[in-house]
């Protein structure tokens, strides 16, 4: 027999900002009743995610360190013409530390893991099971929305973390190296050691396409491994994936894809880095602006959550501008120099970048100097944006 089930707020999907939302509400509000609803059965599912340390503001920091599972206080990066190492913190996040520190959190009648979300308002939750969520607020966290509403190229990846049989000797992840075959638009490695003999190694594309031909990609990882002279054991687990870098499209159409009056965080708020697609930055400002309410009421998280996201693309336009040179005016071979001429800059320059904070003096530092697409590709580029 069908059942309902009341609480203060409800957040559906358990992925990252879900999870995020859940841990700072609790944090902030330990007596408030918080569901989680996932059909999955884990919390995070098959992920990591990675940030810089300058991600994150001092006073959220709470929100996600106890959910870090690997820190490091440098990182490289490795093109053709340049490399060097940036005195900043990095930090990365395993989905099975995630799931571990939000069951002991959360009250295991929080969790409402394996249960599929058909209807989601601003109010309430039906399940596929027939039963019914009504709550103060619901806040819908469930992947992206209709990214046919935006304009998008597409940074594609397939990640494996690998035992290997002897040290592999890094003590630093390199966040980029370019010094592989340019294939399929602007290519690069993404290496982290997480342990003596243990390393998370990706193959990462920044394409026109959002096609992931994982049979092509995995014996280049495989090659990488190789020409590192790494003796793989096990690929102990894999991951692949395909994230929308924006140039441009209609927000209230993308908003609306995912429920025109539903809270909403995460991907599916349209809450992420046009140029990197991640959101985490975003997931923990959002986590920390629900926790810092009073009043959980749906209409009320409505305008809090949408704010957040209207004000994010107004002021993003700049990187949605650098994307479209990117994709349109670098010939796809060539996207690695806009990228290497990127890491000459300062390192503040660079951290605000990342977390999405570019200062004006920022904005003309990166377009002054000698430019690493053609100036004629660029203004066509631009124009057919504007178009």
């Amino acid at each position: 027999m069908a059942s309902m089930i009341a609480c203060d707020v409800a957040i559906v999907g358990a992925g990252l900002a879900g999870s995020l939302v859940a841990l700072a509400l609790k944090g902030r509000h330990p007596d408030l009743d918080v569901r989680l609803v996932d059909a999955g059965d884990s919390i995070g599912g098959n992920h990591l995610w990675s940030f810089f340390g300058s991600d994150v503001a001092r006073g959220d920091r709470w929100i996600v360190e106890r959910a870090v599972a690997h820190a490091w206080a440098s990182y490289d990066v490795a093109f053709p013409a340049h490399g060097r190492t940036i005195a900043q913190p990095y930090y990365s996040i395993e989905s099975s530390r995630l799931d571990r520190v939000v069951r002991a959190t959360l009250p295991e009648q929080a969790l409402l893991l394996g249960r599929k979300a058909l209807g989601v308002s601003a109010t309430a939750v039906v399940l596929a099971d027939g039963d019914r969520i009504e709550a103060k607020g619901v806040i819908d966290t469930r992947g992206t929305g209709d990214l046919s509403t935006l304009d998008c190229g597409w940074q594609k990846f397939v990640g494996r973390e690998l035992a290997l049989a002897a040290p592999h000797g890094r003590e630093r992840p390199v966040v980029m190296d370019a010094t592989v075959k340019q294939v399929d638009g602007y290519r690069f490695v993404y290496v982290l050691p997480f342990g003596v003999d243990r390393i998370f190694v990706e193959d990462t594309y920044y394409s026109t396409s959002a096609d992931l031909n994982r049979g092509a990609i995995v014996p280049r990882l495989e090659r990488y491994a190789a020409a590192m002279d790494w003796d793989v054991t096990e690929v102990v687990r894999e991951e692949a994936g395909v994230l929308p870098v924006a140039m441009g499209g209609n927000f209230e159409a993308y908003w609306r894809s995912g429920g025109a009056k539903t809270p909403k965080a995460g991907m599916r708020a349209g809450l992420f880095h046009p140029t990197t697609g991640y959101s985490l930055p975003d997931a923990i400002r959002t986590a920390s602006a629900i926790a810092a309410r009073r009043d959980f009421a749906g209409a009320d998280l409505h305008d809090l959550t949408y704010g957040l996201a209207r004000d994010a693309w107004d002021a993003r336009k700049f990187y949605r501008m650098l994307d479209t040179m990117l994709f349109r005016a670098a010939e796809p071979e060539e996207r690695y120099r806009v990228l290497e001429r990127f890491y000459r800059l300062a390192p503040g320059l660079i951290g605000r970048f990342y977390a999405g904070q570019s200062t004006m003096a920022d904005k003309a530092r990166i377009l002054t100097g000698r430019p690493p697409v053609p100036i004629g590709r660029a203004i066509s580029a631009l124009r057919g944006a504007r178009a």
